[in-house]
């Protein structure tokens, strides 16, 4: 989802954000007292995010992992995101509309969000104890990146033709399966050249 930047007219606490997000139509991403307005996605953002987030739900069936997309947000110290995509194991139930605890976050990248996806949400999404891959996704062209705790959040890139295998949540996925009626240069010239 995009950030819109804008600088906030005052500080808010904690409480008095999460209080304004139960009814507020348009979410709102909170860094530090300061709260950011979410601008609206693409078909091709909202398609990546179906395609995982949907691609997740059977194998996680019975299990205590749970994958949730961009309605519930993820707790950071004193920031506040809403993922693209994250899963949540073993959760504890204390909080109905955010949690401090997921084993993968995914964050579809839009030329407004990159920078924000790539630094800032990257390095607090990392310092979460329970965190074990962190995944982005291009929407405009082809590429997941996918850093692992394991691996010490070295990046590993993805393409058409490859298969990515989520460790945390035991799930492997093609990357066509990833950019399935997505609209970009490289799908339409990997799609042609599987019909050719």
């Amino acid at each position: 989802m995009a950030l819109e930047v804008k600088q906030p007219a005052e500080w808010l606490s904690v409480e008095a954000y999460l209080q304004g997000e139960l009814s507020s139509e348009i979410k709102h991403e909170y860094i530090d007292g300061a709260v950011y307005a979410m601008a609206g996605t693409s078909k091709n953002h909202q398609r990546i995010t179906a395609n995982v987030s949907g691609e997740f739900w059977t194998p996680l069936k019975n299990t205590p992992c749970e994958a949730f997309s961009s309605a519930i947000k993820v707790k950071v110290g004193t920031k506040f995101f809403y993922p693209d995509v994250m899963v949540v194991c073993n959760e504890d139930g204390k909080n109905a509309y955010y949690t401090e605890t997921p084993v993968i976050i995914i964050e579809v990248l839009s030329k407004s969000t990159r920078r924000m996806d790539e630094t800032a949400k990257k390095f607090a999404y990392q310092s979460l104890a329970t965190l074990k891959e962190y995944v982005l996704i291009e929407q405009d062209f082809v590429d997941v990146e996918v850093c692992r705790r394991s691996e010490n959040w070295v990046s590993r890139h993805y393409f058409m033709g490859d298969s990515v295998t989520f460790e945390s949540v035991g799930v492997t996925l093609s990357v066509a399966d990833i950019y399935d009626r997505v609209e970009n240069e490289d799908v339409s010239s990997f799609l042609l050249g599987e019909v050719q």
